[in-house]
């Protein structure tokens, strides 16, 4: 219906246009599109028919708003199938009476606009399936019709007349008395001059337009109004009818609106007093007319009103639908000083009418309103809503309110207004300036169930004062960041939700409303969108949610495939309007074509392959760590790493003092050979050598044990103590490890290391050594590898333990200073000269019990009463200090003097051949030269060497000195009796 009232309108206005799909050939003047059956040439400034250019499909043609001039035979000539033709807006003055013959297709034609003279009827005559003929506003004077039209059956629309058309005859219209149309329009000067009565009788139409203006002849009017009232009309309008003047008179033209039967009545521009509007109307309530549009009209009071009480009020006015559009005098609303023409009027529209207060009488007026559209207004919440107005009982029947468009600002105003209308379920407050926090408190509403409040400036706390009644909610394009949901969790009945074009930059993970079954979030801004984003609304079954910046990610993905193999849940508008904004690589992609792989999304899979790849990493580690021996490598590195940064912080803090040894060397007698061959090559013969003491070779002879144990420990950066049952077997050992604890006491107990050269159960130890229990259990400690492969890394770690080797400092207790340092002791020869021997007694701490013999029984006694690291000296109580002294030096020069050779080739221990040749040579150079043998070397190797390894040992050395200072002592008492006795003879 409304299709057909704007159509009918835009015939009278001379405004028809056609639409101009995008075209897919613009070669020439006209774009052929639609595969060849349409053709649009609007605008062209065409001058003639580009009739060369035109295909023989086409079944459209628009040459509207040119320069046509005629329509000549062959124009149309090669258009067969032509159906439309739009020649409207051109100044065609002339048609060819063959213009059309060949094209009996022809349905729609329009000439409306022209200049023609005369109506083109020879033309038309071939147009059988004519059905839309548009040919007024030309320059004909007369509308009578040529009875060719009578042979126009199928036409069904009908638009003529002119501005030169100064009347209508009763035959004007003859040829279209038995044609039924459904809409036909008559055009007539502005001047009307005659009209003949019974002119529109024969007329049959369902939509009948005029636009003509009656102010000579406002009587002609009462004779139209005859002459159509035996017809039943869907819209009778009429256009201009006082296009200059004011209707003053007194005859009722509008008498005949009582026996009009139409559905509505349009009155489009002309001029409208009171008097004229309250004529229509008086008759409009006796009428059967149901519908009233008064549009575009120039309203003014009349001067002359008088009110004679209720003979002259509109109260009777029972139509479905009152119009009031596009009146610039808001006089029009109260033109006889009340409302009380609204009261029975059901549906009741003023829009574009510039009032800018309703009075309270307007609102108890209105009580048969059940719709009312007060939207275009320009309204504000103080004009609309009066404080003083008594709006209780008010609008009983009102369930529908549009007030958009305007310039409404207080949703609290708005709800204390309408909350006593008791019926009121649809509520239009869209385009507004509502939303601001101030003035969206303490709202009170009816029970609406449908607000439509798009375009507005909502911030979120106001969502909190909408009505929670409602099944319906329309907030699009209201500048929304962030969403409250606990306004969702409170309108639980809510159906259908619209926030398109909003501002949401992220969903509520706790949105929840169970009723939720459509949903708008298209145009916002967020770009995540998952599973879990709408599991609060079980019943949801339509989304709209495209032309939002989405993150492409495995998330959205498995929510579109969701979404998609479920079918819970419409996409409304996809694929189009879901495109990729992150990442940049996928940026503009359609969401439909991103594709993640499996492994990529799959979290389950992923934690499978991790577990798996994890497990099997473990498994191969733990394999190549059994083979490789990698946890004690580990162990050892680490080990290395905390020395190394134990040193650091020593070195910062200034405690790298100086000492004469590097460190001193703990262990029991048993693993001296380990010691010697093993540990000592290692680290004095190393690169950088470190200088250590072991008491065989660095104790002061002579000294007391708990002296040299002590001073050595000072003397010493750090102790090594070579951990083995035969170290625990030991009270010595146990002293010296009691000692270095004290010693690190105060400082770092790093200076203590711990070489475990074969395992030891802390637990197995007597509680006697509780120290070493306490440092094994707490204190890291190194262990001698068995495997050969590890025990360079070992030489590392220790290395890494004692630190870089510093310069130490020579002292009076080393071996140097001690050798050089020899008791001299004359030698009496066979010539009674006094000679000087070298002799060179023992001093490893060692108590001779009886003399010294040169058994191997007699070594290994003395071997068995050496301790740990220290022989115990017990000097006898019957020797003098100052002989003890004495006896003490002769050792430290033995010993000093054996290693001075010893070290030279090979084992540093023993002498071999060489080594004992160039002794004898040196130290006992005498004795070596009175022998006259010159095998006495090799004879002296063989008596010494009982073992017959080529090599003698300090204790076989011993032997050989023990029995030249035998000798010596021997040849003492001899030649001292010798020298008595001689004196007694003198």
């Amino acid at each position: 219906m409304m299709w057909r009232l704007i159509q009918f309108s835009s015939l009278l206005l001379g405004a028809l246009a056609s639409p101009t799909p995008a075209s897919t050939s613009e070669d020439g003047p006209c774009r052929i599109h639609n595969s060849g059956r349409s053709a649009d040439c609007v605008g062209g400034q065409l001058a003639a028919v580009p009739w060369g250019g035109l295909p023989s499909t086409l079944e459209e043609v628009d040459l509207s708003y040119n320069n046509l001039q005629a329509v000549h035979a062959d124009d149309f000539l090669r258009l067969p199938l032509l159906r439309n033709l739009q020649l409207q807006f051109n100044n065609i003055s002339h048609i060819d009476t063959d213009a059309f013959k060949n094209n009996p297709l022809l349905e729609s034609l329009n000439l409306f606009n022209n200049s023609l003279e005369e109506i083109p009827a020879g033309a038309l005559t071939p147009l059988s399936d004519l059905k839309q003929l548009h040919m007024s506003n030309n320059l004909y004077k007369h509308a009578t019709l040529a009875e060719s039209f009578s042979k126009l059956v199928k036409l069904q629309v009908l638009s003529m007349g002119g501005p030169l058309v100064m009347g209508l005859k009763k035959a004007d219209f003859m040829p279209l008395k038995n044609i039924r149309l459904q809409g036909f329009a008559i055009k007539c000067s502005s001047n009307l001059s005659y009209y003949e009565p019974g002119s529109l009788e024969v007329i049959q139409t369902r939509e009948m337009g005029f636009d003509m203006a009656v102010d000579q002849q406002p009587g002609a009017l009462v004779h139209m109004l005859h002459d159509i009232a035996n017809n039943n009309f869907s819209v009778v309008q009429f256009r201009n009818l006082f296009e200059f003047m004011y209707y003053t008179g007194e005859e009722d033209i509008f008498q005949g609106l009582k026996n009009i039967s139409a559905l509505q009545l349009i009155f489009h521009r002309g001029k409208f007093n009171e008097h004229l509007l309250r004529m229509a109307l008086m008759n409009l309530q006796i009428s059967l007319i149901k519908r009233l549009r008064v549009q575009y009209i120039d309203f003014a009071r009349s001067p002359t009103f008088s009110d004679t009480g209720a003979s002259s009020r509109i109260t009777n006015l029972t139509i479905d639908k009152l119009d009031l559009w596009y009146i610039s005098n808001p006089d029009l609303l109260r033109f006889d000083w009340r409302f009380t023409w609204f009261n029975k009027i059901k549906e009741l529209s003023i829009r574009y009418v510039n009032f800018n207060f309703v009075p309270c009488d307007s609102w108890v007026e209105m009580e048969g309103v059940e719709i009312l559209d007060i939207s275009h207004c320009r309204l504000q919440s103080g004009y609309i809503f009066n404080q003083r107005c008594e709006n209780k009982g008010t609008m009983p029947n009102l369930h529908s309110f549009n007030a958009s468009s305007n310039e409404l600002t207080s949703l609290r105003d708005l709800s204390v207004l309408t909350r006593d209308f008791q019926q009121l379920q649809v509520l239009d407050v869209s385009n507004n300036n509502l939303g601001s926090a101030e003035d969206s408190r303490d709202c009170v509403w009816p029970n609406i169930t449908r607000l439509i409040a798009h375009h507005n400036q909502f911030v979120t706390e106001a969502l909190l004062c909408l009505p929670t009644t409602v099944l319906y909610l329309d907030l699009s394009h209201c500048d929304l960041d962030q969403l409250d949901t606990t306004f969702f969790e409170r309108a639980t009945d809510l159906r259908e939700l619209l926030l398109s074009g909003n501002k949401i930059k992220f969903i509520p993970s706790k949105w929840r409303s169970p009723n939720l079954q459509f949903l708008a979030l298209d145009g916002n801004s967020f770009g995540l969108i998952s599973k879990a984003s709408f599991q609060g609304m079980p019943q949801l079954s339509r989304l709209r949610a495209g032309n939002n910046p989405y993150h492409c990610t495995c998330e959205l993905h498995a929510f579109v495939q969701e979404t998609m193999s479920h079918g819970n849940v419409n996409l409304t508008d996809w694929p189009w309007d879901y495109r990729c904004y992150h990442p940049e690589a996928f940026l503009n992609t359609v969401v439909s074509q991103y594709l993640p792989s499996r492994l990529a999304c799959d979290i389950k899979l992923v934690i499978l392959i991790s577990v798996a790849t994890t497990a099997a990493v473990i498994l191969i580690l733990m394999l190549i760590c059994y083979i490789f021996d990698l946890p004690w490598y580990t162990k050892a590195t680490y080990q290395i790493i905390r020395a190394k940064y134990r040193a650091h912080k020593e070195k910062a803090a200034g405690e790298m003092g100086t000492f004469t040894y590097h460190a001193l060397i703990s262990y029991s007698h048993a693993d001296a050979d380990w010691v010697r061959n093993q540990l000592l090559p290692c680290l004095e013969n190393s690169r950088n050598p470190y200088r250590l003491c072991i008491h065989e070779r660095d104790f002061m002879p002579g000294r007391w044990i708990i002296d040299n144990i002590i001073e050595n420990i000072e003397n010493s950066r750090k102790s090594i103590f070579i951990l083995s049952r035969h170290f625990v077997n030991s009270d010595w050992c146990n002293y010296e490890l009691y000692f270095a604890q004290q010693r690190a006491m105060g400082k770092t107990f790093s200076d203590v290391i711990l070489v475990v050269k074969e395992p030891i159960d802390p637990s197995s130890l007597p509680s006697k050594y509780c120290r070493l229990k306490k440092m094994l259990s707490t204190k890291t400690y190194l262990e001698w590898p068995q495997q050969v492969s590890q025990q360079p890394f070992f030489w590392e770690q220790l290395r890494s333990v004692l630190g870089k080797p510093t310069p130490t400092v020579d002292v009076g207790q080393s071996v140097e200073s001690r050798t050089s340092s020899v008791s001299v002791i004359g030698c009496p020869q066979s010539d009674g000269r006094a000679k000087v021997v070298k002799c060179l007694i023992a001093a490893h701490g060692v108590r001779v019990k009886n003399r010294v013999t040169s058994s191997s029984e007699s070594r290994r006694q003395l071997a068995g009463d050496v301790s740990c690291s220290h022989l115990h000296l017990q000097p006898s109580a019957s020797r003098t200090e100052t002989m003890s002294c004495h006896l003490q030096e002769a050792m430290t020069s033995l010993i000093g003097v054996f290693h001075s050779y010893s070290g030279r080739e090979g084992d540093k221990y023993k002498l071999n051949k060489r080594e004992l040749k160039c002794l004898l040579k040196a130290e006992l150079s005498d004795l070596l030269s009175a022998s006259k043998d010159p095998m006495v070397v090799e004879k002296i190797m063989s008596e010494l060497d009982e073992n017959q390894d080529g090599e003698v040992d300090f204790q076989e050395f011993v032997v050989l000195v023990a029995a030249l200072t035998v000798a010596c002592n021997d040849f003492f008492i001899d030649s001292e009796r010798s020298s008595l006795e001689g004196s007694k003879k003198k």
